[in-house]
């Protein structure tokens, strides 16, 4: 029998037509069918045009399960193999602009377009618009990126897959450029349509990019809710996952919540160099030695900045290599004193960022290397650069992009799925993003004057310039945008640290008090608030002890009714690690698995006497502003609290505000949230103007959550112990409804913190957990909340005025004061503690002193009264 004859070879050509367009929806079968057609056309005359196609159709294919360099090769021999075609080659020139911009050139991809142009007509133009757009969007070219969707989109209603990455592409363009209603459009427009074309992994790419977009318009509660869904969907797609990561991780830096992002792009490091997206790598990993440093781990900014460097150095990109070169030069800052060959670097970087458009940052480099030559004694060399500074703030609009403003790298085979910020190889292109941002001349004018004085021996003149310079800050850090609130932050923090030593020099209490406050609030990206004077530190409610720390030096200022005094307390290392082994001793005794009582009654009593006796307190009431690791430390438990109310605040600002203290319900308008929000506040019996929803006086409401044995007779305790408490259901919808309307909320629960993402801190309910961020959307939140059964105050380290786990999220979003565990509680002991607790809320006692005498009285260690623990939910009883 003779065999079959060859199919003719308009027939493969199209079966390898049909290959591409397999290749969107069912990458693995059209890989198969191309290999089929190529197998097939070797025995065919005239065959040269579909082996073209079938290799296209191999490199989408192979592009869409993550292979970039394959899918390069492969279209570069599509060009070969389609010489006499010319069409065909300019097809494979169109798929193949996408495909180069993602392996690290842009530039050459939108070179590809310009040949592919010639020999293309129709819709093929539109689908070369949108591949022209995602090398735009690398290069941060957003508003020639609009441009060219904008003409594709309106001839790609037929081509369903083209229209989803035209607006997709056009999404993340306009999210760039702060248009983010127009972008939510487009990009939930793209996943109707791919869905609705079969085309769910391009629809995945577009709700991937929601939290992207919800993050940088600052709702940071949809951004995470909108990550945790895009999350599950991206499932085993590795390599988007890790694009959305790091666009996510990016917006997060920008909202000032590094410490998510650190977790988001420690994720996404491994899956994109795995997958090839040697774009998206270098910019990743930048963008993770900038959480790392703004999280305080020089060592990981430092490593990762380094790789970073050697990569985009490897790529030619030569514009971003400074940026790099700075992060490492601060993380090595953080881990060691300068030398006169670090002065040397610090000043070379400088002059590298402003040589490649990146004024912001080379202002501030040199301002760092100003101060540098002060400690080495090189005055005249500080006094040089500092006139600079001070004359003209050293800032000139540049052409080079910001850091802000361009995406990392990206994913989908038509688009990019616009992961965070690209680091593009010609600056020359980017649409002037490096104009420095408001709020950022003055503040590095200022500084540069603050330094000045402090070399002319004149610290009041230094203190004063500072402070001005914070002052002029307070406009970009309260700004909208997520990019201007990030980029005025590092000055404003650079001299919020520089007002501090200078306070810290001059010994004043209340100038350090009043800076150390400074500092809190810049650091966690809020404009530091209007403080009273020193009379405002009268002792009506007690003794004020803030912890500050510069190096390893820990100072207390402490204020009551006697005086506002500075003492030194020694080594901060040493605290934290006392801190930490008394921790394990108490987890050691919630276990019972050994005990560790004779470590606790060594390791408490000394910590004290580091701690505590140097500061010679005021009887009465105590309020800790804590440092660092020191938030975890279980101060009640302090030999010298032991009976006394105890609070732990992020900040001082409610006692030192005009008119505020403790117990009146009044919060600062800057205690805000991740997104920057003023909370609604409850009217109290001695706040002014009721905010926010209705609420009962001393409307007690409580809950018990699934899996502890006593939650629900401690709930039942509860309720019967506040006239008209009552039970609420377990489920988010009676908890989110009760956090609107309840005075105090009381959660017998399981809790969870989170120490690599606090916003993913959950309660445990009967229908699922409540997290975070889900404490964001609620319209107001109880004045009082107690989380009993769980270490929900527990906290990482945090950076100083930050949230302390789930019980900062509540302080966050504007409860007064927040009673929680910071180590692990026994069932039956939060049972006995809370109903006692309650007890002497119901008579009319502060919340501190409540949980200071069922503490006592029932033997149960571990919570702590977070906030204003002067609250008292009724009159005190006569």
């Amino acid at each position: 029998m003779s065999a079959p004859d060859p199919p003719p070879a308009a027939v493969l050509v199209a079966r390898a037509e049909s290959a591409v367009r397999l290749s969107g929806s069912d990458p693995r079968l059209a890989l198969s069918e191309a290999r089929d057609v190529l197998a097939e056309a070797a025995a065919v005359r005239d065959g040269q045009e579909a082996v073209s196609v079938a290799l296209r159709a191999s490199a989408l294919a192979a592009r869409e399960l993550g292979d970039l360099e394959l899918a390069a090769e492969r279209l570069e021999e599509a060009v070969a193999a389609g010489a006499a075609f010319p069409p065909r080659v300019a097809q494979a020139r169109m798929s193949l602009v996408t495909v180069r911009a993602q392996l690290g050139d842009p530039e050459g991809g939108l070179a590809l377009a310009d040949l592919a142009e010639r020999d293309l007509s129709g819709t093929d133009l539109a689908r070369l618009d949108v591949q022209r757009s995602a090398a735009l969007i690398l290069l941060g070219r957003h508003r020639d990126a609009v441009r060219h969707c904008d003409r594709a989109v309106g001839l790609l209603e037929e081509d369903p897959r083209f229209l989803a990455g035209g607006l997709l592409n056009r999404g993340v363009a306009r999210t760039y450029l702060q248009e983010y209603g127009t972008a939510e459009e487009d990009l939930s427009r793209c996943a109707a349509t791919a869905r609705a074309a079969g085309l769910d992994h391009v629809a995945m790419l577009a709700e991937g990019n929601l939290p992207f977009v919800a993050a940088r318009r600052g709702d940071i509660a949809a951004a995470f809710e909108r990550y945790q869904a895009a999350e599950s969907a991206l499932f085993g797609y590795p390599e988007r996952l890790a694009a959305m990561r790091t666009d996510f991780a990016e917006a997060l830096v920008a909202a000032r919540l590094p410490v998510e992002a650190r977790t988001l792009l420690e994720q996404a490091v491994p899956d994109l160099v795995a997958g090839g997206a040697h774009a998206a790598v270098p910019g990743a990993r930048l963008l993770l030695a900038q959480a790392g440093l703004l999280a305080g781990d020089a060592r990981l900014a430092r490593s990762s900045a380094e790789t970073a460097l050697d990569e985009l150095a490897e790529q030619g990109r030569h514009a971003w290599i400074p940026l790099a070169a700075e992060v490492i030069l601060r993380a090595r800052l953080q881990q060691e004193p300068p030398d006169d060959g670090t002065l040397h670097e610090l000043l070379a970087c400088a002059d590298d960022l402003a040589a490649h458009g990146w004024p912001a940052e080379s202002a501030a480099l040199r301002l760092t290397a100003a101060a540098a030559a002060v400690r080495l004694g090189r005055p005249g060399l500080a006094r040089a650069h500092l006139l600079r500074l001070a004359s003209s703030s050293g800032l000139s609009p540049g052409s080079g992009p910001d850091a802000g403003d361009v995406p990392f790298g990206s994913s989908a085979e038509v688009t990019p799925a616009g992961p965070a910020a690209a680091i593009a190889g010609d600056v020359a292109q980017a649409s002037g993003a490096g104009a420095p941002t408001p709020g950022v001349r003055p503040v590095v004018r200022q500084h540069a004057r603050a330094l000045l004085h402090r070399l002319d021996g004149d610290r009041e003149a230094a203190l004063a310039a500072a402070g001005a310079g914070i002052r002029a800050a307070a406009a970009g850090l309260d700004a909208e945008s997520p990019d201007v609130r990030a980029h005025a932050a590092r000055p404003a923090e650079d001299l919020a640290a520089f007002g501090l030593d200078l306070a810290l020099e001059s010994g004043d209490p209340w100038t350090v008090l009043t800076w150390a406050e400074r500092w809190r609030s810049v650091v966690r990206g809020t404009p530091p608030p209007p403080l009273a004077g020193p009379a405002a530190l009268g002792g009506t409610f007690g003794t004020l002890v803030e912890l500050v720390r510069r190096g390893d030096d820990l100072w207390a200022v402490t204020a009551g009714r006697r005086e506002c005094a500075l003492r030194s307390l020694g080594s901060y290392a040493a605290a934290v690690e006392a801190t930490v082994r008394v921790r394990y001793g108490l987890r050691r005794r919630c276990l019972r698995d050994a005990g560790d009582e004779d470590g606790l009654a060594r390791e408490l009593p000394a910590l004290d006497l580091m701690l505590l006796e140097p500061l010679d307190l005021d009887d009465g009431p105590v309020t800790i502003v804590p440092t660092g690791a020191l938030c975890t430390l279980p101060w009640p438990l302090l030999p010298s609290l032991a009976g006394r109310p105890v609070s732990v605040a992020a900040d001082a600002v409610p006692w030192l505000r005009p008119g505020a203290g403790p117990g009146t319900g009044s919060r600062p308008t800057s205690w805000g949230s991740a997104a920057n929000e003023s909370p609604p506040w409850p009217a109290t019996e001695t706040s002014g103007p009721q905010v926010g929803p209705a609420r009962s006086p001393a409307a007690v409401v409580a809950l018990a959550g699934p899996g502890l044995r006593h939650a629900a007779a401690e709930a039942d305790a509860v309720a019967a112990a506040h006239p008209g408490g009552r039970r609420v259901g377990a489920t988010r919808q009676e908890v989110m409804a009760a956090l609107e309307h309840a005075d105090a909320l009381h959660v017998a629960a399981h809790g969870m913190f989170s120490p690599r993402s606090p916003m993913l801190s959950r309660i445990t309910l009967d229908d699922g957990p409540l997290m975070g961020y889900d404490l964001l959307r609620a319209e107001a939140v109880p004045r009082l909340v107690v989380l009993s059964a769980c270490d929900a105050g527990m906290a990482h380290a945090p950076v100083d005025g930050a949230a302390l786990g789930l019980a900062g999220a509540f302080l966050d979003r504007g409860s007064s004061c927040v009673v929680a565990g910071v180590v692990p509680v026994r069932d039956d002991e939060a049972f006995a503690l809370m109903t006692l607790f309650h007890g002497l809320l119901a008579d009319g006692r502060a919340a501190a002193e409540a949980l200071g005498v069922a503490a006592g009285k029932t033997g149960a260690a571990g919570f702590v009264c977070f906030g204003d623990g002067a609250l008292r939910l009724r009159p005190a009883a006569r």
